[in-house]
């Protein structure tokens, strides 16, 4: 395989050599790199690029609603142009900085390296995983909740693309931030961002639009949310309004249920603000699938299709974490289906955000449920970012260039890009601290990484939260910490390479789920976890 290598001056006396494998050797120390990074002694330069960007507007939407195969597989993706990009600028060389620090950022700094148009990624703050994979420098120093600090970053290293990675970085206003000074970001304005930052927004939306979602009413007394519930009955839906790292909704099969989590959230105030108002909704019954869109302001393409695995128990039992598996593609999404998300969610929300005059650039993550009684998908909600953990199978199935795509997004330039993407299947199966999504201990040890990476083809190990020790081990530093994942010609292969990968790994501080895919797979493929 070709390599394409690229020089970069640090000082008159130090030059380092990426070859799209991290931007530093590996063996240089994070302490030496850093102490280059931060002491001011040291110069970066790259060509001038030149950029084009949409401006991300600073107005509010005008809604009453404030936000409170082919036969032959390969193991790794190919390096291959961006369908309906052309020429130009076909010789940008991009330095990435990727913002975050779980297993979704790692992902992102996995594919992102594997771009042929980007030089050098870096990642703040990073974790331990992303920087000894080498698929990213780590910034750990580099405060990304504060924006001048970010802009100095990234115009002392020549960043031209900016990738933010979670959505309270995007609520806030970075990416305005980054943008007002021509830093081409990948990401939405913070008035766009209320899409997630508030459902309350995202139901004004559908309504306005036309788009399908569930029944609701928004509500900031308690009395009267359990009146409503009352009348409506059980199952029944609270959702908190604004963001709570994915345990803000309770899906109450009872009603003492429904008016526990109204006063938990209203009245015990256990999400501060993000619950200051709830949603509450119908209960859809049907099978829930992740869709995600790139969008550019005014166009959108479709990725590769996605479920998630959000209970934290085997047979979809339990609280709803942030994820604990994923798989791609998703049967239950069909193209057909896929076409009728496009036409009707996904496209109408594009339109309706560029009307309202805060267009939409970044990724639309689509929470979808298909309605068993009709067969139709509704809008649950939606993410203003990659999902965690569906990018973990989505970034591992990815053949195009990464960086140049996200570019064209930020131009503007959408319009008649196609994807490419790797056969057969990908999975991914979370590995958590127990305890998770409850309190955890945090430094349990975690050993046989390396030989877990190795069991199988095609299995890659994405850190979502975790350091290392004094003794050089690595150790959980959250709740779920690793993203075991893996590509199959099929669902079945891809399943089984990530389980044999999982039961390599000693963690007896962690945890997993043993039927990641059920939905997809038969019952009989579970028999040896179970």
């Amino acid at each position: 395989m070709a390599m394409a290598f690229a020089t970069f001056n640090l000082s008159p006396s130090l030059r380092f050599v990426s070859n799209n494998k991290g931007f530093f050797d590996s063996q240089l120390s994070n302490s030496f790199l850093l102490s280059h990074l931060f002491l001011g002694t040291s110069s970066f330069s790259v060509p001038t690029l030149s950029f084009s960007t949409i401006h991300q507007t600073s107005r509010r939407p005008h809604i009453n609603a404030s936000p409170c195969s082919s036969t032959s597989f390969r193991c790794f993706a190919q390096k291959s142009p961006v369908d309906g990009l052309g020429s130009n600028g076909a010789s940008e060389r991009l330095v990435v900085l990727v913002i975050g620090g779980g297993g979704r950022e790692h992902a992102l700094c996995y594919a992102l390296q594997r771009s042929p148009s980007c030089d050098a990624v870096f990642c703040a703050p990073g974790n331990a995983g992303i920087s000894s994979s080498g698929n990213a420098t780590c910034i750990p120093e580099l405060d990304i909740s504060d924006s001048s600090a970010v802009i100095s970053f990234c115009r002392k290293w020549g960043v031209g693309l900016v990738v933010v990675g979670p959505e309270a970085p995007l609520v806030s206003g970075l990416a305005n931030d980054l943008v007002k000074v021509g830093i081409p970001t990948f990401g939405p304005s913070a008035e766009a961002a209320a899409l997630e930052g508030s459902k309350n927004f995202m139901k004004s939306i559908c309504d306005k639009y036309g788009i399908p979602t569930a029944k609701y009413q928004t509500f900031s007394d308690a009395s009267a949310a359990k009146q409503y519930i009352k009348e409506q009955g059980a199952p029944i839906v609270i959702r908190a309004d604004g963001l709570a790292a994915g345990k803000g909704v309770i899906v109450a099969m009872a009603l003492e249920e429904a008016y526990e989590a109204v006063d938990s959230m209203l009245v015990e105030g256990i999400f501060g603000s993000a619950g200051c108002r709830v949603i509450v909704e119908e209960f859809l019954e049907g099978e829930e699938a992740s869709f995600f869109a790139l969008v550019d302001g005014e166009n959108a393409i479709p990725l590769e299709s996605a479920q998630d695995h959000k209970r934290v128990g085997d047979g979809d039992t339990g609280p709803n974490t942030g994820g604990m598996g994923a798989y791609s593609p998703a049967p239950v999404l069909t193209e057909e289906l896929q076409s009728l998300v496009m036409e009707s969610i996904i496209l109408p929300t594009v339109k309706g955000m560029s009307a309202e005059g805060c267009k939409f650039v970044g990724v639309l993550y689509a929470g979808l449920m298909i309605e068993k009684k009709s067969g139709l998908p509704k809008l649950i909600e939606y993410n203003v970012r990659f999902g965690d953990p569906e990018c973990q199978v989505l970034m591992i199935r990815l053949e195009s260039d990464l960086s140049k795509v996200l570019l064209a997004a930020c131009r503007g330039e959408l319009k008649g890009v196609s994807l490419n993407w790797s056969p057969g299947s990908a999975m991914v199966v979370v590995m958590a601290s127990q305890g998770y999504p409850g309190s955890y201990e945090k430094g349990t040890v975690i050993q046989s990484l390396e030989e877990a990476e190795n069991v199988a083809p095609c299995v890659k190990i994405f850190h979502a939260g975790t350091a290392l020790d004094l003794d050089g081990n690595f150790v959980a530093t959250g709740g779920r910490v690793l993203g075991v994942t893996a590509k199959g010609r099929d669902l079945k292969e891809a399943r089984d390479r990530a389980y044999d990968a999982v039961e390599e790994i000693k963690w007896p501080g962690g945890f997993y789920r043993r039927d990641i895919g059920w939905r997809a797979l038969p019952q009989s493929e579970f028999a040896r976890n179970a």
